[in-house]
């Protein structure tokens, strides 16, 4: 669960088994950003490529199954390559209120759009960059064993987080 009350708007299941559920939700008690002169364009903000800088949570509390983590990576890859209309990309509306979550077991993990416009992801992005990320350093580097229970990455200008 994302957030307190949390709402699923639309829902489905991706990958080559589709094991791994593909979310968008909805945060009641999350406040919507204030629009602001960029948001006029009408374009959406390209952050593929984009890089993010990862942090571990504290205190322990343990944090998810690596190897369910690469079942997300591996449904993502499939799903860019087979499925998805825009083939890499995906956008993403402003605010907490439109977060895009995929879940598989004990590994869930999620984008979050702070900037004050729609912006477009690469899936590519999302598995190479902060899901072999979380693979290789957070999911076995943010265990109980270093006191931690998972973590995030958050883009350099602060205005996006995966988690």
């Amino acid at each position: 669960i994302v957030c307190p009350g949390q709402v699923t708007v639309s829902e489905t299941f991706i990958g080559a088994e589709n094991n791994v559920k593909l979310a968008q939700v909805y945060c009641p008690e999350n406040t919507v950003p204030t629009l602001n002169a960029r948001q006029d364009n009408g374009t959406a903000l390209d952050v593929c490529g984009a890089t993010c800088e990862t942090n571990c949570f504290t205190p322990s509390g343990g944090g998810p199954d690596p190897n369910d983590c690469t079942v997300i990576a591996d449904a993502m890859r499939f799903y860019s390559q087979n499925v998805s209309e825009y083939n890499d990309t995906f956008f993403i509306g402003t605010g907490t209120n439109n977060t895009v979550v995929l879940t598989y077991s004990t590994c869930e993990t999620f984008y979050v759009n702070q900037d004050p416009v729609e912006q477009s992801y690469c899936y590519s992005d999302w598995k190479f960059r902060t899901i072999l990320k979380f693979i290789i350093q957070i999911a076995p580097n943010c265990q109980s064993t270093q006191n931690a229970h998972g973590g995030n990455c958050i883009a350099e200008d602060q205005q996006w987080f995966i988690q």
